[in-house]
């Protein structure tokens, strides 16, 4: 018989009146079996998040700290557990789940500290004559309870990333993971009912998509992190144009390979980053490599090696530790890059190692002379897929990166300073990382797009500016 997983309504457990099925995507076992809120106990989670959001932003900053580092122990006590329940309900590698879970317990140990020196600024006033006796403290205070939307990519540390800075300034948080990736959320619940956190200051409800417009419209939840898919996204913002939205949205990201990146061992590291990131978590990342822009010095060179690294990825059984590639979330998800593929092959694109599919499974595939037009040219692919493009120095180079609706990250393989410098000038995305793939993320550092990837930044210390406004106190009648 499976058990039914309780989700979390104000920091308890609770069940609503149906369920619905978590499957793996590699075999379409069933993983769990998750309850659904009812309206009646959305809305209790709504309003006792309303109800704490003056009482949790008073909470002494040693009380939200030890919170957090209570988390990052236990998600670091339970990581093989966690790892193999996301590789369970998202068909992630094992090897890459055990990273997501390391990943999460940085975001809460640094979201800890963070909580301990959020200290705000102060500011002498006398600078002029009417300033004269007063001095002004600026400190920064919730702007309300975090409606978090979290996506089924990275189910635990993109819930990390909402959760924990939403605890670090004190505003209360109801998080909706993913439909397809729930269990991840649910098991960070019980590790946050462990705290001494105040009753109503978070909640953990798998709500269905198709009810979420009514909590999207609340006026009691002012502010809304969301990652995902850039039309909901954008639908969400355009919904509620009075809140506070931040969105992470998709990328094509591009990693250039220039003419100065040309020894042996320079392209051979490229070949490795730009096959294992066009790859890694099934390249359901929104920085996965997907456009590789070559200088035709080293094109030729290049493009052997990629292929060799990219047909070599291990593909098979999730839960193997061997294996580099795992199936797509769903056997939905790998029919639309099979269309995409196809339709570029059709228009005239070269499958150079790939491009078949079996059930949920898609192989990993490098395809060049892509056509401009074709839609694997222009979306995000959001699967094992990567296109190799040729192009005559720098210039050329940069203005194919930003010939892209999207704008995330970007990789450019270069020694040289002065192109670095320059790339981070003229390149429009969010983050430039020199001599590696774009995939590359610290979790403390501000990550976030340009253009159609999104607005505002994520990343610990970013996301807790991000929750909160200045408040600025006055002192009058002072010898300073």
């Amino acid at each position: 018989m499976t058990t039914t997983h309780a989700f979390w309504l104000a920091g308890r457990q609770a069940t609503g009146e149906s369920t619905f099925d978590v499957t793996n995507s590699y075999d379409g076992r069933l993983v769990g079996r998750v309850s659904e809120p009812t309206d009646a106990q959305i809305e209790e989670a709504v309003a006792a998040a309303h109800a704490s959001a003056h009482t949790f932003a008073a909470l002494p900053a040693y009380r939200r700290a030890a919170a957090l580092d209570h988390v990052a122990r236990r998600l670091g006590e339970r990581t093989e557990e966690i790892a193999r329940l996301i590789t369970a309900e998202n068909g992630k590698p094992i090897k890459w789940a055990r990273g997501e879970v390391g990943r999460a317990v940085s975001v809460f140990r640094w979201a800890a500290e963070e909580a301990r020196r959020f200290n705000g600024e102060g500011m002498r006033l006398d600078t002029d004559a009417g300033g004269t006796g007063r001095y002004a403290l600026v400190r920064r205070i919730p702007k309300g309870v975090v409606l978090g939307i979290a996506p089924f990519n990275f189910p635990l540390n993109l819930v990390a990333h909402k959760v924990a800075p939403a605890i670090a300034v004190g505003a209360p948080i109801i998080l909706k993971p993913a439909p397809a990736t729930p269990l991840s959320a649910l098991v960070l619940g019980e590790i946050l009912a462990e705290t001494d956190l105040p009753a109503g200051t978070w909640s953990v409800l798998p709500v269905p998509n198709d009810r979420m417009p009514a909590l999207v419209e609340d006026e009691r939840l002012p502010v809304i992190s969301f990652t995902g898919s850039g039309p909901v996204g954008w639908s969400i913002m355009d919904s509620v144009p009075r809140k506070h939205v931040t969105l992470e949205l998709g990328g094509n990201a591009a990693a250039v390979v220039l003419a100065d990146w040309s020894s042996e061992a320079d392209l051979e590291w490229a070949a490795q980053r730009i096959a294992t990131f066009s790859n890694y978590q099934g390249g359901q990342s929104c920085i996965s490599v997907q456009r590789v822009i070559a200088d035709t010095s080293v094109y030729d060179r290049l493009v052997e090696k990629v292929v060799a690294k990219v047909a070599a990825q291990v593909t098979g059984d999730p839960e193997d530790d061997a294996v580099d590639v795992g199936p797509l979330v769903s056997v939905a998800a790998a029919e639309r890059v099979q269309a995409w593929v196809d339709e570029a092959v059709q228009a005239g694109a070269k499958v150079l190692t790939g491009g078949t599919r079996d059930g949920a499974n898609y192989a990993p595939t490098v395809l060049s002379e892509v056509p401009a037009g074709v839609t694997i040219a222009c979306e995000e692919v959001f699967g094992p897929v990567l296109t190799l493009t040729r192009v005559d120095g720098t210039d050329a180079a940069f203005a194919a990166v930003n010939d892209s609706e999207f704008g995330l990250q970007a990789g450019v393989f270069t020694h040289d300073i002065q192109t670095a410098f320059r790339a981070q000038r003229e390149l429009e995305v969010g983050g430039v990382i020199i001599g590696d793939a774009p995939s590359y993320r610290a979790d403390q550092m501000p990550y976030g797009g340009a253009k159609n990837s999104g607005v505002g930044r994520e990343g610990v210390t970013y996301a807790m500016t991000d929750f909160t406004y200045e408040r600025v106190m006055v002192l009058t009648g002072l010898d300073l």
